[in-house]
């Protein structure tokens, strides 16, 4: 089955925010390592790591990039970790399975480069790069790519919370039912999956886009609009990368399909779907992770938990990821109410809190699903996660509002607004 890109999908922006994403002083953010077409059309750009290739630039990038990007003369080496903070960096990663992993400090420790620097980090580790005889060049490319295409400017889907997907799904992947029966290309793509899950997110929900008439929402005819956007941007960019290029047709249509019903699972209006059909494995004692799809259907489980898993952390982090999803909905809100559009649940600042939104997600989304998880693999992680989440949602029940009615309507809201 071939995979079609389609038309006016792949790395489209919304019309805003088409300034080029810069994120601290580091070298490389300053040198064309994409090595981009920007001289006579007949002129190829070289890379830092000395290698041709011809990747045409968006037209919003071309006219935001800096002259600086320009220039020729600009040959600097790419490193993802500057040299005051590698060490570090690399002492946090000796701990990147640990479940309290701070993803914020590891941010700042790597100089926004956490997504790609975490993700490289997976790839060694599981010798990924060997078993697939992948191009280390054309991944790192491929992972630089992935991290410019979040939106830095939004308060919660960026790359940050992809990198913090990522760390935990690795976490997932640890798991001794797990890691015993996996294969590596169920390793590969739990990492791809997780890395890629919200790629190109515009920071606003699905039911904004239907009401707007955004052309994604009619591409996709109001069906999973963001998780196929997302989906079809990360083999965008795979193709456009080369990373699986060396593998045959057939193979890498597979795994592009498996990657896209992989993200296509993290679309949380569907999810009692995917908790109904495990709940019922569960019930019925027959998952056999021998069986491709039954390890397939967990590592949607997987990617499902580690993608609403917030709740789950300790206090200081949970509470960190709490701020920024509440404020990413509240900024949706302002702009609905500025273009006189009905605000959408859990979206008005002046009604919605944080305590009340937290408790009502906790209850009608995280918990059913954490409480299956841990039924299937009851393990000492399972036990803490569920602790962590206990204890979190009694902080928020102390901080919440009574007389807001949040907490009520949070199953449905929740449902539509994520």
């Amino acid at each position: 089955m071939c995979l079609l890109l389609l038309p006016g999908d792949v790395r489209v922006r919304s019309q805003v925010g088409f300034e080029s994403e810069r994120r601290g002083s580091h070298p490389y953010l300053y040198v064309d390592f994409r090595g981009l077409v920007l001289a006579a059309p007949s002129t190829e750009s070289v890379s830092p790591w000395g290698c041709r290739c011809c990747r045409p630039l968006s037209f919003q990038r071309r006219l935001a990039v800096s002259p600086s990007l320009l220039c020729p003369s600009s040959r600097l080496t790419l490193c993802f970790l500057d040299d005051d903070y590698a060490g570090q960096a690399k002492c946090m990663l000796r701990k990147v399975g640990s479940w309290d992993f701070d993803i914020f400090l590891f941010d700042r420790l790597t100089n926004g480069n956490s997504l790609a620097t975490l993700t490289a980090h997976l790839f060694n580790q599981y010798g990924l790069i060997e078993l697939f005889q992948l191009d280390v060049i054309k991944l790192y490319r491929f992972l630089v790519l992935i991290q410019e295409d979040y939106h830095s400017h939004n308060p919660y889907h960026n790359a940050v919370h992809a990198a913090d997907v990522t760390q935990a799904m690795y976490c997932y992947l640890q798991e001794p039912q797990l890691s015993s029966s996996l294969t590596s290309c169920d390793i590969l793509l739990g990492i791809l999956a997780a890395a890629t899950h919200d790629l190109d997110h515009p920071g606003v929900n699905q039911s904004f886009l239907i009401k707007t008439n955004h052309h994604l929402a009619s591409l996709y005819q109001n069906t999973s609009v963001l998780e196929n956007h997302h989906w079809r941007s990360a083999v965008g960019l795979l193709r456009q990368a080369g990373l699986l290029e060396h593998l045959p047709v057939e193979d890498r249509q597979n795994l592009e399909m498996r990657l896209g019903s992989l993200i296509l699972a993290t679309d949380i209006s569907r999810q009692n779907e995917y908790l109904s059909q495990f709940r019922s494995h569960l019930d019925q004692d027959d998952l056999n992770l021998q069986n491709s799809a039954h390890r397939h259907l967990v590592l949607q489980m997987a990617l499902k938990c580690a993608d609403i898993c917030n709740p789950c952390r300790p206090w200081e982090l949970s509470k960190q990821w709490s701020g920024k999803v509440t404020e990413e909905f509240f900024n949706q809100g302002d702009i609905e109410k500025k273009h006189g559009l009905e605000v959408s649940p859990l979206c008005d600042r002046q009604l919605d809190t944080v305590p009340n939104i937290q408790t009502g997600f906790i209850s009608y989304v995280v918990e059913p699903l954490f409480t299956e998880w841990r039924r299937f693999c009851s393990t000492p992680l399972s036990h803490t996660m569920l602790s962590h989440l206990g204890l979190n949602k009694a902080h928020w029940r102390e901080e919440s509002d009574p007389s807001n009615g949040t907490v009520h309507c949070a199953q449905q809201s929740c449902l539509q607004t994520m």
